[in-house]
């Protein structure tokens, strides 16, 4: 028997053991917090606890014996229990068995021992357990030998895998999400279950399953993750248009890179200089459009025409159908898979002026997450070549940078108002103000006028004259 009474020093931990004894219930704190301590990693701030008997009589009477008397929040349907401190989140259950019908991932629950609740859970890893009971306080409590899959970086099972993943399938991307974070191996055994499996995450929430992709899109290397739920034959059902990049045409003699594995790369490569879920969201996306615009055109060869402006399209149809974020959240995603390509362009050495204004016009103040995105593009093996496309990068940048201290282009705002035009003319609202407001902003990004007031006004004067407008 080995015992961890370190891991318990905060003295909720004492509150809970006292607690658990006046009701005459053995609890025990399971799971991610056990996981983490003898991982060595950052211990969670949410703590699972069970207790053999109520869990939301335990928790009741915790909350009675903490400073400020926090409110309990109970989950009666799923009998548990929620307390929330200043630096803590504890969950109470009390043990059980479950069983689950095939059409619903919410289980049928009965009372049940320790070693019932432990063998529930979804890993080893996470079914050990803390005893918090004063006869054995601390002591480590492993039916399932996880404290061994620790070491060995296994992700195993405790009850036979088919069913642990049939009954519960959030588990087989909780697997994926375990091994992305932990750097841990499924062993085959469970990954062969998952494959089998891999049509049942069909019943799960879209919003259960994004919640795990997000997680996923944060780790150090996300294309561990996706390569995992594309082995599985996850990725196919939840992500249809990333898989539809997957393989290589010859037509010939001419072939096309592999856009799926390219686009694990970008992710992978953006992952190294920003934490942004929505600009790893962009590299994934990035390039989805090409599926459907993928044509072999002699004598060019491989074309994706247009694939941006699909793209860009195609992201708002994935996040509806994901349940993801329909707000700034989905534009961002959008305007950087319209615009992933314009960058390239600009590196080019004959590139005009106003080629840079309309970019920055364009991208705003999303101008530098959009340089990020481009630079994670480049994924050629060539070291001569990936250096030059840096260097170009590089050179894209300082036009922007040149272009933006004298023409202010970003967060642009016309140095003409429309009641201006209206006053300066004579005229009530009409088309004719939208008109010379347009011409006046096409000027400025062209480079015909400066971005400053006399200018605007003096060019808005000529366009007015040009449509017939007396000045009043």
């Amino acid at each position: 028997m080995k015992y961890y009474t370190e891991a318990l020093y905060h003295p909720v931990f004492k509150i809970i053991s006292e607690s658990a004894s006046a009701l005459g219930v053995d609890s025990y704190v399971i799971g991610g917090f056990v996981r983490d301590y003898l991982l060595q990693r950052n211990i969670p701030k949410d703590i699972d606890v069970v207790a053999i008997g109520s869990g939301i009589d335990l928790a009741q009477r915790v909350a009675s014996k903490l400073s400020g008397k926090p409110k309990v929040q109970v989950f009666k349907n799923f009998g548990t229990a929620m307390i929330k401190t200043a630096d803590l989140e504890i969950e109470f259950v009390g043990a059980r068995k479950e069983s689950y019908d095939r059409s619903s991932r919410k289980p049928a629950i009965e009372d049940g021992t320790l070693e019932d609740d432990q063998l529930r859970r979804d890993f080893t890893v996470n079914a050990m357990a803390f005893s918090l009971n004063k006869r054995n306080f601390g002591e480590l409590l492993d039916p399932f030998s996880g404290i061994t899959d620790l070491k060995t970086k296994t992700l195993r099972t405790p009850a036979d895998s088919d069913i642990t993943f049939s009954d519960d399938p959030l588990r087989m991307m909780r697997a994926v999400r375990f091994a992305s974070q932990l750097h841990f191996e499924i062993n085959t055994e469970a990954f062969q279950a998952i494959k089998r499996n891999a049509e049942r995450i069909r019943i799960v929430s879209k919003e259960r399953i994004v919640d795990e992709l997000n997680k996923i899109l944060l780790t150090e290397k996300p294309s561990v993750g996706f390569l995992l739920m594309y082995d599985a034959g996850l990725l196919p059902i939840i992500l249809p248009e990333l898989t539809a990049l997957q393989g290589i045409e010859e037509i010939e003699g001419q072939r096309h890179k592999d856009n799926f594995f390219h686009t694990l790369e970008v992710v992978d490569n953006i992952a190294r200089n920003t934490d942004d879920l929505w600009l790893r969201w962009s590299a994934l996306l990035h390039d989805i459009g090409k599926a459907p615009t993928k044509k072999f055109q002699e004598p060019i060869g491989w074309t994706f025409h247009g694939h941006e402006f699909v793209g860009s399209k195609m992201v708002y149809k994935l996040f509806k159908r994901m349940c993801l974020p329909l707000n700034e959240k989905m534009k961002f995603v959008q305007k950087m898979v319209l615009l992933s390509s314009r960058p390239i362009v600009l590196s080019q050495d004959t590139v005009t002026d106003s080629a840079v204004r309309r970019l920055i016009f364009d991208t705003g103040e999303d101008i530098e997450s959009l340089m990020t995105l481009c630079e994670a593009d480049i994924t050629t093996k060539n070291p001569n070549r990936f250096k030059k496309y840096h260097q170009n990068f590089k050179s894209v940048r300082q036009k922007i940078e040149e272009v933006e201290t004298r023409d202010h282009v970003r967060n642009f705002q016309p140095p003409v108002s429309g009641e201006l035009i209206m006053e300066t003319f004579g005229i009530s609202p009409s088309k004719e103000i939208g008109i010379i407001k347009d011409a006046i902003k096409e000027a400025i990004l062209e480079g015909i006028i400066s971005n400053d007031y006399e200018a605007a006004y003096q060019y808005m004067l000529k366009k007015g004259i040009e449509l017939g407008l007396k000045k009043s």
